[in-house]
């Protein structure tokens, strides 16, 4: 599940985007201009999109992101590397109690705790650096990706399109079926007009900054891809 800094801009900006493309539509309603296409939502259909994997799914999408972690990919070395340094600290303190002055065992703890007030500061500062470019690049691509969905589901006779990003409870849908997915074809009409070529890179979603936790865990937890209800798998 993506982190709520992420959820709250893809809301905003897309409910931003889709305003005024509606705003845009009524003044183009009320003077239609030429060969302009129009967006009447006089459909019938109801249909899903996941907009957060339509995001990351996107070429664009995948090639800023992975940019993104490769360019926090030393930081992330380096979080790794002084959390490692207390995970040996910690250890050499648990084989070494009982065996250690009272002195000696004090300066270990002390070098314990100010290395991890150390890591907890950097991990902070990198993960808003990182949510803050993340952020940025959602800003850009979320308005476009908007005025595509609308542009789809008025040619396609949708009258709804729900987001299915969080999955129920947190999400408002309960169950949908692959059937009314749209969210690949509207990727896919996004590529196109984008004309951005698929990234080498097959991933799709970039590896967050570790959260703050406790010394004696190592690595950076990748950004989870949103699921779907268990009873949908195929």
């Amino acid at each position: 599940m993506k982190s709520k800094f992420t959820r709250i801009i893809l809301a905003t900006a897309f409910v931003v985007s889709v305003a005024a493309l509606a705003q845009t539509g009524s003044a183009a309603a009320a003077t239609p201009a030429p060969n302009a296409p129009a967006v009447t939502g006089t459909g019938t259909k109801v249909g899903t999109i996941n907009l957060e994997q339509a995001i990351f799914a996107t070429n664009e999408g995948r090639r800023d992101f992975d940019a993104l972690s490769k360019k926090f990919e030393p930081k992330q070395n380096e979080l790794k590397g002084l959390n490692d340094e207390i995970d040996a600290l910690k250890k050499q303190l648990n084989v070494q109690e009982g065996k250690l002055s009272d002195d000696a065992r004090a300066n270990l703890v002390k070098q314990i705790e100010s290395k991890q007030k150390v890591l907890d500061r950097n991990m902070q500062d990198a993960r808003e650096d990182f949510q803050g470019q993340q952020g940025e690049i959602m800003q850009r691509i979320v308005p476009k990706l908007g005025q595509v969905l609308v542009k789809y589901a008025g040619e396609n006779g949708f009258s709804v399109i729900l987001d299915t990003s969080q999955t129920w409870p947190q999400g408002p849908v309960v169950w949908w079926g692959e059937s009314v997915d749209v969210t690949k074809p509207v990727v896919d009409a996004y590529n196109a007009q984008s004309n951005v070529p698929p990234p080498a890179s097959t991933g799709t979603a970039p590896k967050p900054v570790p959260s703050t936790r406790p010394a004696g865990t190592t690595g950076a937890k990748p950004a989870a891809t949103p699921t779907k209800p268990a009873d949908q798998a195929k």
